[in-house]
């Protein structure tokens, strides 16, 4: 999913707890997967932001050369801004997006 287009709140929102186990039917199980999920995102975007920062690394020891660059810090803000990984999580499982299995159900059928 691409986190940059979800429509995930960016502050906290109460949620109903019987919404989020519809799925699973136990909330305990629930919150796991959306836990797991949110981990996901955490590493996808924090890949994604070191990506972009590693263009502006410098590789001198100097300190007499430390600047403010302006794309640096308006890349930083703008990962700021995005949700956090739990919201954007919560909202993908709540949408339905968010695919799961769990193996000991599959060996006993």
């Amino acid at each position: 999913m691409d986190y940059r287009k979800s429509k995930a709140p960016t502050n906290t929102v109460s949620r109903n707890i019987m919404d989020l186990c519809e799925g699973t039917g136990n909330i305990y199980e629930s919150v796991a997967i959306i836990s797991k999920r949110s981990n996901q995102i955490a590493v996808e975007i924090k890949q994604d932001l070191s990506k972009k920062l590693q263009e502006f690394a410098s590789y001198s020891d100097s300190l007499e050369e430390v600047f403010e660059n302006r794309e640096q810090i308006e890349i930083s803000r703008y990962y700021e801004k995005l949700p956090k990984p739990t919201l954007l999580a919560t909202q993908e499982f709540v949408d339905g997006n968010v695919y799961w299995r769990d193996p000991s159900k599959d060996s006993q059928n």
